[in-house]
């Protein structure tokens, strides 16, 4: 009869680990439906789960076969092994343990045989593969159960360690939009993502119009296919936006001096306020806005409406972001000089560019607006005020039975209704 082995030291709670955010917590109860309290001991049973696993993993060796956990609470640990005599290993360890007929070790090389088939195939329609510990099987998902059998052949493995699996989702990689970042036009020339926007379900970003024509195509910084100019003007203006292909995701951020900025509006700031540029070739560098409605004569043409400023920039900088605080501006135009011994530097504003081609600023609804104000006004809330409405200074709306005069150009945001934000509107 087989001995059997001495089950680990259990390991206690691991020290160091640290306690779950607020913001973690908050996603275990939308995602998972947990309270934060059975948040925070789900958190705890898998800490606890995860250091037993590995001690016994380390333990059984050949016959180890893999771990889980079950239950709203993450409270039962279960552990798989191909020898009997482990059982009683396992449950003096504090788990349930699972006898089964493939080592772990079995299945991961059925798998890599698996990957490396697939790398000289083309296994589009046989995209997913993984070990499920559960039943002790290697699946493969695909959308042609042929395909998954030509595979498996080609790979050379042991058909009975192989489940084939007919599903109708395609993998594809997921790629975030962010103002500043890189892109290509037609695969050569590079110039700097503005600021991530929506049209309808459709997301891209707005940018500069002399950067690509419509119907130009466009790589991201990781040269990786992104979508196509829908539509540009330049010289006159320089406004141009690109429609992204349904592995980019349009996010409420600039990229920023060591991480991301938020993007919560576009309320155009007055001349002498500071305001920062980022573009893919010097990133993030910071001025103040010298004049607005600015007319420029380029080689290539004038361009009205720019705003002129003290921030430097170069080449490959065109297109990228001009933001003040969290206020969404323009997109760089061009200028003179450089970041090394500083220069002068015009972006188009960015609510041209919105209201010309209805687009919606993408926006962080959980970052600060143009301030709280008294709360909702008299009547019952109606009129011609309307979100996603870009409003130049001097325009008039009705809301809530009163009228109100825009003082600030701006895109309208749910929340942002003119009683509640007095830095943008006055009562008429």
């Amino acid at each position: 009869m087989a001995t059997p082995r001495r089950a680990p030291a259990r390991p206690p709670h691991p020290r160091g680990c640290p306690a779950a955010t607020p913001e973690v917590l908050a996603a275990l109860q939308r995602d998972l439906g947990l309270t934060p309290d059975r948040a925070r001991t789900r958190l705890a049973n898998e800490a606890r789960a995860g250091a037993r696993a590995a001690a016994l993993a380390q333990g059984l060796g050949g016959t180890w076969a893999g771990s889980w956990v079950d239950g709203p609470d993450a409270a039962t640990l279960t552990v798989a092994t191909t020898r009997p005599a482990d059982a009683e290993t396992i449950r003096a360890a504090g788990a349930s343990p699972a006898l089964v007929t493939h080592p772990l070790g079995t299945l991961e090389r059925t798998l890599a045989a698996l990957d490396r088939a697939a790398g000289h195939t083309t296994a589009v329609a046989a995209p997913v593969r993984f070990v499920d510990v559960r039943t002790n099987a290697v699946v493969l998902q695909a959308t042609d159960a042929r395909a998954a059998e030509r595979l498996v052949t080609a790979a050379g493995v042991d058909r009975a360690l192989v489940r084939v699996e007919t599903v109708t989702e395609t993998p594809r990689p997921l790629y975030d939009i962010r103002g500043g970042d890189a892109y290509y036009i037609g695969g050569s020339s590079r110039c700097s993502v503005g600021f991530a926007i929506t049209r309808g379900t459709t997301q891209g970003f707005a940018t500069a119009g002399h950067c690509g024509r419509a119907g130009s195509s466009t790589t991201g910084s990781n040269r990786a296919s992104q979508g196509s100019f829908q539509a540009s003007v330049f010289p006159g203006n320089d406004m141009a936006w690109v429609a992204a292909n349904s592995s980019w995701t349009a996010t409420p951020y600039v990229s920023g001096p060591g991480g991301n900025v938020q993007v919560t509006g576009s309320v155009l700031q007055p001349v002498g306020s500071s305001v920062c540029r980022s573009g893919s070739t010097t990133g993030w560098h910071c001025g103040t806005i010298q004049q607005h409605n600015t007319s420029v004569t380029y080689a290539e043409g004038t361009v009205s409406g720019v705003t002129r400023t003290s921030v430097c920039a170069e080449p490959g900088d065109s297109g990228g972001s001009f933001i003040s605080g969290s206020q969404a501006q323009g997109v760089t135009s061009g200028g003179s000089g450089n970041c090394s011994q500083g220069g002068t530097t015009y972006f188009q504003p960015v609510n041209p560019i919105l209201q010309g081609y209805g687009l919606t600023l993408k926006t962080d609804s959980q970052g600060p607006g143009p301030g709280p104000g008294p709360g909702p006004g008299p009547g019952t809330p109606g009129g011609t005020w309307a979100a996603g409405t870009v409003y130049q200074a001097g325009a008039t709306v009705t809301y809530g039975g009163g009228t109100y005069r825009c003082l600030q150009g701006h895109q309208a945001q749910p929340g942002w209704e003119p009683p509640n934000t007095p830095a943008l509107w006055q009562s008429a």
